[in-house]
């Protein structure tokens, strides 16, 4: 056989199995080789680790979360100029009232006077709203913080002990005491009679223990005697502006007149020798 019948049947042949059948090539089975082709590769590459599936899929649109109000969360703060109603009623930066106005015309007022809206009241029709200064807006967010620590509980710390205590054990839990107040806590004290210590005036007692103490203390309750005299009791709480000006007033009375002072004891027992010695003399003369 010749080289040319050997080249024409092996051309026959791919021509046949590129084409999937024993019909004749066409221009236009090119394209369907190709785009066959182009398939198989494709799913090919999507089973490899090299390649990351691509979902199609069409997914939702994420919803877009709220924003919360100023007052959302009990606070107060500036709306800016995103304000939410048409219509709303003014209240100036002193507090008077400029009546209904429009938001646009609230805009301007605000940025010609360099201040802030912040929102009263929603539930009013119109709502109302406030022009304040960035320095008022700082004061009244710390009086709403004293108002939320002093609505939380207060937790109260609890510790007994025996009126025979020793002074080392008393001043170890004494210091236990003032570390609690440090931490704005509550501190109840219980003294009861002990077989070997006193029974009475234990309120009395435990009052000058409270007193020895290095910091000042306040009282939710002095202390006073409990379980049929067998017991005194009291709670302590952390001192106030005003405990702490009483212990400053009593402590600059001590310091101008100490008391035992030996020179005042000195001076008033000359003045009486120096009135006798005046006594005695108009009694001669006489």
């Amino acid at each position: 056989m010749s080289a040319g019948c050997v080249r024409w049947m092996l051309s026959r042949t791919v021509k046949a199995v590129c084409v999937g059948s024993h019909g004749y090539w066409t221009p236009a089975s090119r394209f369907t080789i190709r785009s066959e082709r182009s398939n198989l590769i494709a799913s090919s590459w999507r089973g490899s680790p090299f390649c990351s599936a691509v979902d199609d899929t069409e997914k939702p649109p994420t919803p877009k979360k709220k924003k919360p109000g100023p007052r959302a969360h009990g606070t107060i703060g500036s709306v800016g100029h995103d304000i939410p109603h048409r219509e709303i009623l003014l209240i100036s930066e002193t507090g008077e009232n400029l009546g209904t106005m429009h938001r646009g015309s609230v805009i301007r007022l605000m940025d010609k006077d360099g201040l802030k809206l912040v929102l009263l009241s929603e539930h009013q029709d119109p709502p109302v709203y406030r022009l304040m200064s960035g320095k008022q807006i700082h004061e009244e967010q710390l009086k709403q913080q004293e108002k939320q620590k002093a609505k939380a509980p207060v937790q109260v710390k609890e510790i007994s002990f025996l009126s025979c205590i020793s002074s080392h054990d008393i001043s170890t839990k004494m210091n236990w005491v003032e570390s609690w107040l440090e931490k704005k806590k509550h501190v109840k004290i219980t003294m009861k009679a002990g077989r070997r210590g006193p029974s009475d005036n234990l309120d009395i007692t435990l009052q000058e223990m409270v007193e020895r103490m290095e910091k000042t203390v306040g009282y939710v309750s002095k202390p006073a005697l409990i379980q049929d005299g067998q017991a005194a009791m009291c709670i302590l709480r952390p001192p106030s502006a005003k405990d702490l000006l009483n212990k400053k007033k009593k402590k600059t009375a001590a310091e101008v007149v100490p008391p035992g002072d030996k020179s005042s004891t000195t001076s008033e027992s000359e003045a009486s020798a120096v009135s006798s010695t005046d006594t005695t003399e108009g009694s001669l003369q006489q």
